[in-house]
């Protein structure tokens, strides 16, 4: 048995699963397996303390669905302010209130907020964490990995598991331990971010701007507290350059007119913002999530959202495999579902970072007709919500399915209540017609699914995987096909 410092060495049959980095995707995803009844540990480099100094600040509607599904969601909501209209371009306006979810809004609250959440769910359902451990190498054979750990008091000590997840950030130390590369670019090569407090509060929770040659954007957190990022085009500098807030307030007052008499900042910051993705998300027993797997530019505010939702889809999977419900042929559906997403994230978040700086006639002329074209095109504007707030994703499904297979299914009414209420228990959700015969037993077990009527008079039946999409749908289901439907997705 390993110890609780990663010094110890051998198999450790108790956690089949170590998770490594402890960002909100890895708390997540540890969450999903512990909340399963998969024993899982959680492997951090950095101390065990709550940090203000995070880069995210706003949770899409996607996000915040699967949050409802694990009950966080109105905890979160209560941490900052919400927005119902994003502003790009000066003339571009997207209308997040027409969203079809129960979340039409983006919610401006730092990240740290999210992590706070999640840590605490992971903690009330076992996981073990192992802080001030580093990871420094990796082995993985037919049955395992071996994962080598340095402990807080240096000494290194393997753990082995049946799967390991590098959930560990852009300089992830499983990406690299498992020989993938991680090819892209720096999109903007010098950013600041700032945590201020202001003497006049702006007119909008979130205001952005840019013009000339500066861009600024300020958040507000609710809490006197503000974040600012900005750059300035022609001061692209190391991320080690020393900033101080007078540039700040500089850049701001350029973009957005006045620095609103920033004062007392908390933190300052430098860093580059990339566009990279590991050509495959899995490797033999080791898989990726979040920004070890992908990076984008902040343009949309989807980097953390997208890593949530990576984990939100590999963390069912990874349970029904180590627990036995299903075959590990299952874990091949996670490259197929969310690298073509993260692909997705990265060009159109690095195609709103472009058109926000551009500078030539020509350039300027595209982003004008873009604007103009989705301001005035109803189906462009949902395209483009459904994209940035996550919730237009699908994933693929076999030929001649249902045509609501992949889709993800929002907070549908059913006789109990509502679907993300259903989902909280972590299984499949079988939605039948209300007349409908239901197979003797389905609901008995923790590996069926539960079983709901539909609150309406609808006639399809649906069954909803753990992540809130369609497994598999029919118009017209009997008592037999609803079984072989259960047979095949859930075993």
């Amino acid at each position: 048995m390993t110890t609780t410092n990663g010094t110890g060495t051998g198999t450790d049959p108790a956690h089949p699963v170590l998770v490594v980095g402890s960002g909100p995707t890895g708390l997540l995803l540890a969450g999903d397996l512990a909340a399963a009844g998969v024993p899982v540990t959680l492997v951090e480099k950095r101390p065990h303390k709550t940090s203000n100094l995070s880069r995210a600040f706003g949770v899409h509607a996607r996000t915040l669905e699967q949050l409802d599904a694990r009950g966080l969601a109105d905890d979160l909501l209560a941490t900052g302010s919400t927005i119902t209209e994003l502003r790009l371009f000066r003339r571009l306006s997207l209308d997040l209130g027409t969203l079809p979810s129960r979340f039409p809004f983006l919610l401006i609250t730092p990240q740290y907020e999210v992590e706070r959440l999640l840590e605490r769910r992971a903690r009330e359902l076992g996981v073990e964490f192992l802080f001030e451990s580093e990871v420094v190498g990796l082995r993985q054979d037919d049955s395992g990995v071996d994962l080598d750990v340095r402990g807080p008091d240096g000494t290194v000590g393997t753990r082995r598991a049946a799967y390991v997840v590098g959930a560990d950030g852009h300089r992830s130390a499983v990406r690299q331990a498992v020989g993938l590369p991680f090819p892209g670019v720096s999109v903007i090569k010098s950013l600041f971010l700032a945590d201020v407090r202001l003497a006049e509060r702006p007119e909008s929770v979130l205001t952005v701007n840019g013009a000339g040659d500066a861009f600024a954007m300020i958040a507000s957190f609710g809490d006197g507290w503000y974040r600012v990022m900005g750059w300035n085009r022609h001061r692209e500098v190391p991320d080690d350059a020393p900033l101080d807030l007078d540039e700040v307030k500089e850049v701001t007052r350029r973009a957005l007119g006045t620095d609103y008499g920033m004062h007392d900042a908390r933190w300052l910051s430098r860093f580059h913002s990339d566009e990279r993705q590991a050509p495959r998300y899995r490797v033999g027993r080791v898989f990726l999530a979040g920004d070890a797997a992908h990076v984008h530019s902040p343009a949309g505010g989807q980097g953390m959202n997208t890593g949530l939702q990576d984990a939100a889809n590999l963390g069912w999977k990874l349970a029904a495999v180590v627990k036995g419900w299903a075959p590990e042929a299952l874990l091949d559906t996670y490259q197929a579902e969310r690298h073509p997403v993260g692909r997705a994230v990265l060009r159109s978040s690095g195609g709103l970072v472009r058109l926000a700086r551009a500078q030539n006639p020509a350039l300027r002329a595209v982003r004008a007709l873009v604007s103009a074209f989705v301001n005035a095109a109803r189906p462009a504007q949902a395209k483009a919500l459904a994209q940035i707030s996550g919730i237009g994703y699908r994933y693929p499904a076999p030929r001649g399915s249902h045509r609501l297979v992949g889709t993800r299914v929002p907070d549908v009414a059913l006789e109990s209540g509502r679907l993300y209420e259903a989902l909280r228990g972590g299984r499949f959700v079988l939605i039948t017609p209300k007349a409908a015969e239901v197979p003797e037993g389905q609901a008995s077990r923790k590996d069926r699914p539960a079983v709901e009527r539909w609150a309406s008079d609808r006639r399809t039946a649906v069954l909803v995987r753990p992540d809130g999409y369609v497994a598999w749908a029919s118009d017209a289901a009997d008592v037999r096909a609803i079984e072989a439907a259960v047979a095949a997705h859930v075993g």
